[in-house]
């Protein structure tokens, strides 16, 4: 039997090597062990998590390398932003606030974002274009109401790109359902954060007074965060009208108004009278540093791959963390002892119990034995549970109820007893001995493992993959701890959510998320509501301490509206009189997620019957970011469902969420948060620094951050505005994978508000110059080839955005729109229609209606995304329009609607114009390969008898946009007299371009031309195809191409290598010609 005894060198050994962390693994030999280290091999799905922890920490890390490497990458997303900085136009007209710009004004030679925001937002929201109550004056006005509240965003902040993307979604479906007509109510609003601001203050009264909170009276501190609140708290409400969003303002609430506060209040007294809520003593998450419990949503998992140093406040060095300790506890009457392994060995004091699985064939011979705790004395039982995992280090696990959430469950399955041994303040508590009493947790790890060394019973430390959870609100470590709290029972109300979704009364978006709901829902937890801080809700409980009562009774609580109410309940409940009774408020305030969780109805006037109330709830939506379904949108079905009597909103749309251009989630914890009003306005460089250092980041992180900032922004971000940020969010598919958003993406799309701005300035240029009015829309008919297309397309465009909106699947709307305005309008018909607008024939009357309307209906329809520019382009249309205009701003103008353009549905012309855009783009192919830029060469066109049909029907538009002198029509073997008439074979020694495997294009080469140069630009063209072919098939080679690649990609590499080969044939008979016309010449 191996007896505990150490010698004094092994002994001092060991405490040397555990005090300079160089222990990595102790193992003693003896027959008494009941476990050896050779026992331990991980489980499954252990190793399966820490694997996955691993990944995720491999991935974390090789994105911060890729950061801080001075390599620049190759992807061309990760290039950093490259900008000019452009001429910035400013709006100087003498408007006063809400009144309406002057759009009369000269048209400004480019478009400028501050010139264009300017103005417009103060006039919609003075006008109450905003309010549920002008659709009373809708000409259109349906009746339908669409409601939804945006999620509030925490007042202590600023927006970041997450919440831009949150308003660019809902205020599109807004804006685009009130032009439809809807009644519409969108309620802002700010959430009071209760820790959150707490600590903001605290933060500033010791800065500028050296104070802490508790040299205040509660009182005298709430009237200190009032201040605060009313100083910094309108600085969200600037950037949601900076983007434009369409909020009924005059309905904002802020969860600490006085209405909303008695919703609360209300909630949880009838909760309280049903059942519901309950006070318990159980465990929550615990911040010692904020000294209040916290909610889940404000826990961050820090993942660690094994032995790690961090920094905690309220400590100078940093603390070790991912290290498992082992030591022992001997059996009570057995020279044997249990070996436990545990990474918090400071909280073995409070120790209560040995647990093994009862299979495990190690411990069978002690089952039901006692361990003696080393510096209690007490004694442990070893208890048998089958949720002990036999695999993980030595299958034997100390069991600490008040300190651990598994032995919690454990204690109450086995009755055993909870020893509190960490304070509030997270300090060991007087149970522990005066040995440690008043000790900091961390600093007592130390002693307890230097008194298990002196004790012979330390076993040793390894590194251990764990993950750590961190307050996000102030970086401590969580420590669990036993309180009496207030809790909701959330088992019935999450199976009536559940139900909901099952029976079809609550529809989620994505489908997807429907799995998760249930899962989640099923294995909910009572959720713990108290907080202990002063900023909040106080919660309306008072303990009730009754005449001759003792210390030693039970605690005695009510609750009602007011004290008044909760004493005569209590008189009532004690059979006393109320002047007999003292009450003492709770202290603590509820959970802010408690009142977060009745948003959609408090913010209506509930629980008064208000007519908002009547009307709008339920709401229509709700749409947030997918990471909330728990915290938030299982709350608000289960608390709307539990007080109202319905739910409070028929859909949930998820979007997904906004990382950074190296897949980094966006965290103040990070530094990548970047602020909507620095895209939007632009910002320095030394500014973004700046904003890194204010914040509380490790200094590698902050290292990281800043670097990422030099390499992306090395010029700081350029002023995109409002309209590109929006319309950027809006074009990621929002229903699938995480968005990862740069800032050149963006800029791209300040780009395309140019083109828009430059496409008005023609389109003005055009109508400006003629007296014959517009036609209107409906009577527009006399149409030539391309007038029939374009419009065509105009109404195939709005099918789709008709389509697509009734989906939410707005980047389907927005790619739509962008096609039409830049790929349709602009590169095709623009500059086809530019010679025939100089005629002054029918034709061009009838091509500056069809442009006033292409140009004029695509406003409306991108004004829900981009609505400043949209605005300020169609007042500045609307003198040419013809026939008065159904509202003063675009914003309530009729959505377009495809049935009022059916009469310009021609697929037939859309099908056959592909055909033309292809010869258009080979033609300008073999220009630039002749080195022809002013030459408007003679092609012919080798095709069948249906294409050349097409091609003669739209010959106008294949001249002009292929910047052609004519095209000859060659038709080998056709019968059709037509066609034989302009059928002519091309000369021989041409250069051909292949539109399909049925027609080419046939350029002459002249003489004159640069062949040498000809030829090396097709040298060139050739050596990067060739690897480029030779990479794909030695891959489409390999031997488990078949069963590995899904059929799809085979596909699409199939067409890429006939494509490649079918370049490479061209480019080898092109050359030929070539060196037989060197030879020639």
């Amino acid at each position: 039997m191996f007896e505990h005894s150490m010698n004094g060198t092994t002994r001092t050994a060991l405490l040397k090597m555990w005090r300079s962390c160089r222990v990595r693994t102790v193992i003693l030999t003896g027959t008494g062990r009941l476990c050896t280290t050779n026992a331990a091999k991980p489980p499954s799905s252990s190793g399966h998590s820490s694997r996955h922890q691993a990944e995720k920490q491999r991935r974390r890390r090789e994105r911060e390398e890729a950061i801080l490497s001075n390599q620049d990458t190759k992807s061309a997303d990760n290039k950093a932003v490259n900008w000019s900085s452009k001429q910035r136009i400013l709006y100087s007209a003498q408007t006063p606030p809400g009144t309406k710009k002057d759009t009369s004004l000269p048209f400004p030679a480019s478009y400028s974002p501050d010139y264009v925001e300017s103005s417009w937002y103060q006039w919609w929201e003075k006008e109450g274009f905003f309010s549920p109550e002008q659709h009373e004056r809708l000409s259109h006005a349906v009746d339908q109401t669409f409601s939804l509240c945006i999620p509030p965003p925490n007042v202590t902040g600023t927006l970041h790109l997450g919440h831009a993307l949150t308003v660019a979604i809902e205020d599109s479906l807004v804006r685009w359902r009130r032009m439809q007509g809807h009644r519409v109510l969108w309620v802002p609003g700010c959430d009071h954060a209760g820790i959150a601001t707490q600590t903001v203050v605290e933060r500033r009264l010791w800065r500028e007074q050296a104070k802490r909170r508790q040299d205040f009276t509660r009182e005298e501190f709430l009237q200190e965060v009032w201040k605060w609140k009313n100083e910094k708290g309108d600085e969200i409400y600037h950037q949601l009208r900076k983007l434009g969003a369409s909020l009924d303002w005059s309905r904002a609430c802020f969860t600490m108004d006085p209405d909303f506060s008695r919703a609360v209040t209300v909630a949880f007294v009838r909760l309280c009278d049903s059942g519901l809520i309950y006070r318990s003593e159980g465990l929550v998450n615990w911040s010692c540093a904020l000294e209040s419990a916290i909610s889940d949503i404000e826990v961050d998992s820090k993942e660690l791959p094994g032995q790690t140093m961090l920094s905690v406040p309220g400590y100078e060095n940093k603390v070790e963390f991912g290290t498992m300790f082992s030591f022992a506890y001997p059996i009570e009457g057995h020279n044997v002892e249990v070996e436990v392994s545990t990474t918090r060995p400071e909280t073995m004091l409070g120790d209560v119990a040995v647990a093994v699985h009862p299979d495990d064939p190690r411990y069978q011979a002690v089952h039901g034995k006692q361990c003696r705790h080393p510096f209690n004395n007490r004694l442990l039982p070893i208890i048998t549970d089958p949720v002990v995992d036999m695999k993980l280090g030595t299958g034997a696990v100390k069991v600490t109820p008040a300190h651990d959430h598994t032995d919690f469950l454990l204690s109450q399955r086995h009755s055993l007893p909870r020893l509190t041994v960490i304070g509030g303040d997270g300090t060991m508590t007087p149970s522990c001995g005066q040995w440690l009493e008043g000790v900091k947790r961390f600093d007592a790890r130390h002693l307890v493992v230097d008194a298990l060394v002196e004790k012979n019973l330390f076993r040793g430390k390894k590194s251990h993959a764990t993950t750590l959870p961190v307050c996000s609100r102030s970086g401590d470590i969580i420590e669990p701890l036993l309180k009496k709290q207030w809790f909701v029972h959330c088992e019935e109300m999450a199976k009536k959510a559940i139900q909901a979704v099952e029976d079809g009364q609550l529809e989620i978006i994505p489908h997807y998320y429907t799995k998760t709901w249930k899962n989640w829902l099923s294995n909910i937890s009572d959720w713990c509501i108290s907080r202990q801080l002063w900023w909040g809700h106080q919660i309306p409980a008072y303990q009730v301490e009754l005449p001759n009562s003792t210390d030693k009774q039970e605690e005695q609580w009510v609750w009602g509206e007011s004290e008044g109410e909760a004493r005569q309940r209590a008189a009532v409940k004690y059979g006393v009189k109320p002047e007999a009774i003292t009450l003492t408020q709770d202290p603590d305030v509820l959970d802010t997620w408690f009142s977060s969780g009745l948003f959609p109805f408090a913010m209506l006037g509930w629980p008064e019957q208000t007519p908002d109330l009547q009307q709008f709830y339920p709401n229509s939506i709700l749409e947030t970011g997918s990471d909330l379904i728990f915290f938030w949108v299982a709350r608000m079905i289960m608390l709307g469902t539990e007080l109202i009597g319905q739910l409070p909103f028929k859909q949930v749309l998820f979007h997904s969420l906004v990382r950074d251009k190296y897949g980094r989630k966006m965290s103040k914890s990070l530094g990548n948060v970047i602020d909507p009003l620095d895209v939007i306005q632009g910002v320095s460089l030394k500014r973004l620094q700046e904003k890194v250092k204010e914040g509380n980041l490790d200094p590698r992180e902050q290292l990281v951050a800043m670097e990422a900032q030099r390499k992306d922004f090395p010029e700081g971000i350029p002023e995109c505005g409002t309209d590109a940020l929006r319309f950027a969010l809006c074009l990621h598919k929002m229903q699938g994978e995480d968005i990862n958003l740069s800032v050149s993406q963006v800029l791209s799309y300040r780009h395309f508000c140019n083109k828009m701005w430059q496409s008005l300035r023609f389109t003005l240029g055009v109508l400006g110059k003629h007296t014959t009015p517009v036609e209107k829309l409906e009577e527009t008919t006399r149409l030539s080839s391309m007038d029939r297309w374009i419009c065509s397309r105009l109404y195939s465009t709005v099918l789709r955005c008709e389509q697509a909106f009734e989906l939410y699947e707005l980047h389907a709307v927005t790619a739509a729109l962008y096609s039409f305005w830049v790929h349709n309008l602009c590169d095709v018909y623009m500059e086809h229609v530019k010679p025939v607008l100089v005629q002054e024939d029918e034709g061009a009357v009838v091509a500056r209606s069809v442009l006033y309307h292409c140009v004029s209906v695509s406003l409306a329809l991108l004004s829900p995304f981009m609505p400043f520019i949209t605005e300020e382009l169609w007042q500045r249309l609307q003198p040419f329009s013809p026939e008065p205009a159904a509202q003063s701003s675009l914003c309530l103008q009729p959505y377009p609607r495809s049935s009022q353009l059916v009469h310009w549905h021609f697929p037939e012309e859309e099908k056959d114009f592909l055909l033309v855009q292809e010869v258009i783009r080979v033609a300008r192919s073999l220009r630039s390969q002749c080195g022809m830029t002013k030459e408007k060469p003679v092609i012919w066109a080798v095709c069948t008898p249906s294409q050349a049909k097409v091609l003669l029907h739209f010959g106008s538009a294949v001249w002009t946009l292929s910047r052609i002198s004519s095209l000859q029509i060659y038709c080998p073997d056709t019968v059709d007299p037509l066609l034989s008439a302009h059928s002519a074979s091309p000369p021989k020694g041409s250069l051909v371009g292949l539109v399909d495997h049925t027609c080419q294009l046939h350029l002459h080469v002249q003489s004159g031309m640069n062949v040498d140069n000809q030829i090396l630009q097709l040298c060139k063209r050739r050596d990067k195809i060739i690897p480029k072919l030779d990479e794909i098939l030695y891959r489409v080679g390999s031997p488990d191409y078949l069963t590995k690649v899904p059929a799809h990609i085979r596909q699409q590499m199939d067409n890429k290598v006939s494509a490649l080969q079918q370049e490479l044939k061209t480019i080898k008979d092109q050359l030929k010609v070539l060196h037989d016309t060197q030879t020639t010449q």
